[in-house]
């Protein structure tokens, strides 16, 4: 079992990279361990397959350096918030013991998004109350609530709370999103085209990217919302 101070959590095996991977390479820059957990395999994504996405996200956590990638095998489009679903997460929180969960956006043009955001918000609560009991590996595990959870920004335009300068981080953050190449744009793809298949939807990114980054002096920047405000020591923290 490999402690984690980050857990980035994801629907679909490559939400985490387009929305919060340069947060993710910096923290490991600085010394953090950082895992991603994908809700489900993708494989209702109109391009690619569950066995290829899966082996995408694999050469993503190698390329990223991630300490773990897990995936669960939630149905994709068909997941609920219940016992059930909340107990296989819980189970992955108490194993890793994060101190921060990302998670996905609280709404988004993807239905899936919003209602992970809120299961997986749920299942950090759940998974600080000693009543609610799990095993893992045969042993029964105890309870663990990381210390926050924050919100990546997706698809929609969302005003974030705080946003990351990862300027430092976005060339390799280009490289694990194209780690998914089945999803993104190539000229020489006979798959059907999607809405985030063209060449103007990277683009796109990196403008939203480009747009927050602006507000704190810096080229590039990725934000968050929060279910909670945070709190600075002092005022010098803030940039």
């Amino acid at each position: 079992m490999q402690k984690l101070d980050i857990l980035a959590i994801g629907v679909h095996p490559d939400d985490v990279e387009l929305s919060c991977s340069g947060t993710l390479l910096k923290h490991i820059v600085l010394g953090k361990h950082c895992g991603i957990l994908d809700l489900t395999r993708g494989e209702l994504g109109t391009r690619g397959s569950a066995e290829l996405r899966t082996a995408e996200a694999n050469n993503s956590a190698m390329l990223m350096g991630l300490a773990v990638r897990k995936q669960l095998d939630f149905k994709d489009g068909f997941f609920q918030n219940e016992e059930t679903h909340l107990k296989e997460i819980i189970k992955i929180i108490r194993e890793f013991r994060p101190e921060i969960i990302l998670a996905n956006a609280v709404s988004d043009r993807h239905p899936d998004h919003g209602r992970a955001a809120k299961l997986v918000s749920d299942a950090c609560f759940y998974s600080g109350l000693v009543k609610i009991e799990t095993e893992f590996d045969g042993h029964k595990q105890e309870a663990w609530r990381p210390k926050a959870v924050y919100h990546y920004i997706q698809d929609n335009f969302i005003h974030p709370d705080f946003v990351i300068d990862v300027t430092e981080f976005a060339d390799k953050k280009r490289e694990a999103i194209m780690c998914f190449s089945s999803q993104f744009f190539d000229p020489d793809s006979n798959e059907p085209p999607t809405p985030i298949s063209g060449p103007e939807f990277l683009e796109s990114l990196f403008a939203k990217m480009s747009t927050w980054g602006r507000a704190i002096g810096v080229k590039y920047a990725e934000g968050f919302t929060v279910n909670r405000y945070p709190g600075v020591k002092n005022l010098f923290d803030l940039q």
